[in-house]
């Protein structure tokens, strides 16, 4: 039984989270539905167009419309319907939209009728809205980390667990079994409510060209740089390289709102205490210590300005061989693989380890998951759509590029990942970078590395974080210290938070 929905209304279609690269709204801020749901920025949030479905026999007909939206009909023999509705990138909808007529095909004496909806993302996040406001879900569509509790405290997804098995659940990375499940109270226990999409993350990515011309030994995949030796580093590559006195070459650029909290991450930093109820930033000194130094690469000259930033952003100055480190998601692999892109060597290494932390590198996470509709009347058909979707072998190496030569992701399945993927990139057949560890590290969690889901990926939704991510910048302009920013941005983040809570009671009592 669904709660107060139009209340409080639908606080996140989908909560991005990112890194898989996908991100999700949720529900309470969807009934807001007279003024647009607020989007949250993602890895893979790129426009999804759709060439023209070839015809077959399971294809009926196929539209295409003006906005980058396509709707597949695939037909059976026999007397059951699903609606699936998702967002993707031109080359994902053709690998999935293939699965999908698999799937048909596999299940055409049980199958009247499969639409195979798919839209941009800014799109899909209005019909969601559209469809929750009718009461009228799809039978299958996405919910990412930060949505579940919401998704399930409305009563908009089913619960897997009698019609996923345990082989299959098992066999996704560990962390994609936990941020699917939800008991009521927590996310990482109960019932599973999602298979992955995905699993993206944070690495840290470095120009190989920039470290030889410097003279410089690249960084040591096993042994990830301290503060101080990331410092000194960043210290040799910012260099003004045609001699007019400006700086031309930075050690590093950051984005404040992605590429921020590995730095803090990794020196120990969490925003919120145990029960994510309270903000602790005013008095929290291994925030302060992480912060300082994150501010003063900025201060010091070791990245653009904040003014040379928002007259090219760092992604951009990166793709130029401007900076020697910039953050990469799994997303961004295949684009650094292409000479057109970025002509020049790069490679793999974890994010600088800071003196208060656990003697890690750490990096967030994202996922996006398929999920089944509570009102669906076909559960059973759609739990086993969505495990060929997540866990399909031959899809997995496909999207993966093992048998395609191209990745646009890594494998959900752990067995797939470490054994042929990993062949495949070592013996070139898959373009990607050789210190593939890095990230199997931050995935699994090692002696090196370790990542988790950002903290506001657990609270109702982020808003309480905006205020801190947004206003960094005034500390590197030094318009403010850093002692003084956390105490004066608390409070706002606090007021936020409780909003939050307050949603989330609103929806759960």
């Amino acid at each position: 039984m669904k709660k107060k929905f139009m209340g409080m209304a639908m606080a996140t279609v989908m909560g991005l989270s990112t890194l898989t690269g996908c991100a999700t709204t949720t529900v309470e801020e969807a009934g807001e539905a007279e003024a647009p749901a607020e989007e949250a920025a993602t890895e893979d949030a790129g426009e999804a167009t759709e060439e023209t479905a070839e015809a077959t026999e399971e294809t009926a007909d196929a539209a295409e419309t003006t906005d980058g939206s396509s709707t597949d009909s695939l037909t059976g023999n026999g007397d059951k319907e699903l609606h699936v509705f998702l967002y993707m990138q031109e080359h994902e909808k053709k690998i999935y939209e293939d699965l999908v007529k698999e799937f048909v095909d596999e299940h055409k004496d049980e199958i009247k009728e499969v639409v195979f909806e798919v839209t941009t993302q800014d799109e899909y996040n209005q019909k969601m809205i559209a469809n929750m406001t009718a009461n009228d879900m799809p039978d299958v569509f996405y919910v990412g980390p930060a949505a579940v509790r919401s998704y399930v405290d409305n009563g908009y997804v089913l619960p897997l667990d009698d019609y996923v098995d345990a082989d299959t659940i098992g066999s996704v990375w560990g962390t994609t079994q936990e941020i699917y499940r939800y008991d009521g109270k927590n996310i990482g226990s109960g019932s599973l409510y999602a298979l992955p999409k995905d699993l993206s993350c944070f690495a840290f990515a470095y120009n190989q060209d920039l470290f030889d011309a410097a003279g410089l030994d690249y960084p040591d995949p096993e042994k990830p740089y301290t503060y101080d030796e990331f410092v000194e580093v960043c210290k040799a590559l910012t260099i003004d390289k045609d001699g007019d006195g400006e700086i031309d070459q930075w050690g590093v650029a950051n984005a404040d709102q992605w590429g921020m909290t590995p730095f803090l991450y990794s020196n120990g930093v969490k925003f919120l205490n145990d029960d994510m109820t309270k903000v602790n930033v005013a008095n929290n000194e291994q925030l302060k210590e992480a912060l300082t130094f994150y501010t003063d690469l900025t201060k010091n000259g070791l990245t653009p300005s904040v003014e040379q930033d928002t007259a090219l952003g760092g992604y951009q100055r990166w793709l130029d061989g401007q900076v020697g480190f910039y953050a990469c998601g799994t997303w961004d692999v295949a684009a650094f693989m292409d000479d057109a892109t970025f002509p020049y060597k790069w490679n793999l290494c974890g994010w600088p380890v800071g003196p208060s932390g656990d003697g890690r590198s750490h990096t967030w996470m994202g996922s996006v998951g398929y999920c089944v509709s509570a009102t669906s009347e076909n559960p059973d058909l759609a739990a086993q759509l969505i495990s060929k979707l997540s866990t399909d072998e031959n899809g997995q190496k496909a999207v993966s590029g093992i048998s395609t030569g191209e990745s646009i992701q890594l494998p959900n399945i752990t067995e797939l990942a470490y054994g042929e993927f990993k062949d495949a990139v070592n013996s070139g057949k898959v373009p990607y970078a050789s210190n593939l560890d890095v990230i199997f590290g931050y995935f699994d969690s090692n002696d090196h590395y370790a990542a988790a889901l950002q903290e506001f990926d657990y609270t109702y939704n982020a808003e309480w974080w905006t205020p801190f991510w947004s206003g960094v910048f005034n500390i590197k302009n030094g318009d403010i210290s850093v002692e003084d920013f956390l105490q004066q941005v608390e409070p706002e983040m606090q007021e936020a938070l409780d909003e939050a809570i307050e949603l989330q009671n609103s929806a759960t009592n």
